[in-house]
């Protein structure tokens, strides 16, 4: 039988290999992407193309070498996976397809293929928890770009976020069973940063994010601010998890200035190991699979910040990837838009 839905899985995307050159070129797709450095296109083509991506590229290569597998970039090999499962998991009226935003598999590539199909449907998730227009937007943004080209535009639903889904939240904490809490000194909740300029944007009356109560509510005017729903996950997932309040800190990462949102989870690491702790259990939930931001800058560039001011262990807690109960978690987020 011919399937009726198409299914669109979106992650982030990755070099084709961890040579200077992929490296490049994924930098300069992903960083020329007006929704990611929101600054006037002439500085941001000066900035991107003769500082960031001549200086970061070879640096960043020898990082995505300690990331990567005998097969390839872990965000691709969970992609993979979970499209095949998923597409196992679903009736034969769906077909699942996967895309990267920057690099392959290519979106151009797969929407091309997804309109050959004639879906009466399409169900678009972009596999960020969290509402970012720096992730989310962005891919929903090219989406709708490519379709708006086609001769016939069926029905669309997409799932912008999911942060407060429970299959999500629960399949986190089945991922945290096998650490006991009582063995760390601290529990640390670390998502990806963004500037501060961005997450203000989200209020078009000239308020800013610090005046809507993000850290503790969310309401009528932040649903969608990304600082309000990371810590909305945070409390959703310290109440499954019966963690105390003093015992855990909600912080960012992968800064590039000061104007970043704050905390920032390497100095929130510094500060621990200062006040004595030597174990710390580290909570990355702003990213579904394994990816440079969690293997390598929690597991590896963390552990070694943690050890140089007297910590001794940074464990972290692995992401969804494959695991059946995420699998489980996105095919009912199918059924309920189908």
């Amino acid at each position: 039988m011919k399937p009726n839905v198409g299914v669109l899985l979106i992650n982030l995307g990755t070099p084709d290999s961890p040579s200077v050159r992929d490296v490049r070129k994924y930098l300069f797709e992903f960083l020329n992407d007006p929704r990611v450095i929101d600054i006037p296109a002439i500085a941001r083509f000066f900035l991107v193309n003769f500082v960031i991506v001549p200086f970061r590229a070879p640096k960043s290569a020898k990082i995505y070498k300690d990331l990567w597998t005998k097969d390839g970039s872990p965000i691709l090999i969970y992609g993979k996976s979970i499209q095949d499962k998923l597409q196992l998991a679903l009736e034969d009226d769906f077909k699942v397809h996967l895309a990267m935003r920057y690099q392959n598999p290519g979106m151009d590539e797969i929407l091309a293929r997804m309109e050959k199909n004639n879906y009466k449907k399409i169900i678009i998730i972009p596999l960020f928890p969290q509402y970012a227009s720096a992730s989310t937007g962005s891919a929903i943004d090219k989406v709708m770009k490519l379709i708006s080209k086609w001769w016939i535009i069926p029905e669309i639903n997409v799932i912008s976020q999911f942060y407060d889904n429970e299959g999500y939240l629960n399949t986190i904490v089945e991922r945290a069973k096998k650490y006991n809490f009582y063995e760390y000194d601290h529990i640390l909740f670390s998502y990806h940063g963004l500037p501060v300029r961005q997450v203000d944007k989200v209020y078009g009356d000239g308020t800013l994010c610090e005046e809507h109560n993000c850290e503790s509510e969310i309401n009528e005017s932040n649903p969608y601010c990304y600082k309000a729903t990371c810590y909305a996950t945070t409390r959703l997932l310290v109440e499954k998890l019966n963690i105390q309040n003093e015992k855990y800190t909600v912080c960012f990462q992968s800064r590039l200035d000061k104007k970043w949102l704050e905390p920032f989870s390497d100095e929130v690491v510094i500060e621990q190991a200062k006040k004595g702790a030597k174990k710390l259990l580290v909570f990355s939930p702003a990213f579904v699979a394994d990816c440079l931001e969690t293997t390598v800058e929690i597991g590896m560039e963390y552990q070694k910040l943690f050890e140089q001011y007297g910590g001794e262990k940074i464990q972290l807690v692995e992401s969804l990837n494959d695991h059946p109960m995420w699998i489980e978690a996105l095919k009912e987020m199918v059924m309920v838009n189908h």
